[in-house]
């Protein structure tokens, strides 16, 4: 059993944060072998923020209707309901990885601001 869905997002972010662990790379493109379409690919190869957001909830619409065609009495049922927690878990990570970067940018705008009100620009 393999969470693509992880995987994929950890490529994502490495794209991102322009983390070169080459390690890790390889072993998320290894788990993702013969996996990367739809939204799991686009989340491989997001680059940006937005784009991570976009294809991860493309990403948990694919799994829910993966769950719900999946009967309770079948043995990965339970690993599939866990694997979705696991999968919004990270969902609201990158939410708030998002947040916390546009509230550096606004707080980049303020601290612009402030040193302009304090030295003037001749004009």
């Amino acid at each position: 059993m393999a969470c693509h869905e992880l995987e994929a997002l950890r490529l994502g972010l490495m794209n991102v944060l322009g983390t070169e662990d080459r390690t890790a790379r390889d072993h998320a493109e290894q788990e993702l072998e013969g996996h990367l379409d739809g939204p799991i690919e686009g989340l491989a190869n997001a680059s940006t923020l937005s784009e991570i957001e976009r294809h991860l909830d493309a990403a948990l619409v694919d799994l829910e209707e993966q769950i719900a065609a999946t009967d309770a009495d079948d043995p990965e049922y339970d690993y599939l309901r866990g694997r979705l927690v696991a999968v919004r878990d990270a969902e609201r990570a990158v939410h708030r990885l998002t947040d916390q970067g546009e509230s550096v940018l606004d707080g980049l705008g303020d601290a612009h601001d402030l040193l302009h009100e304090a030295f003037p620009a001749d004009e």
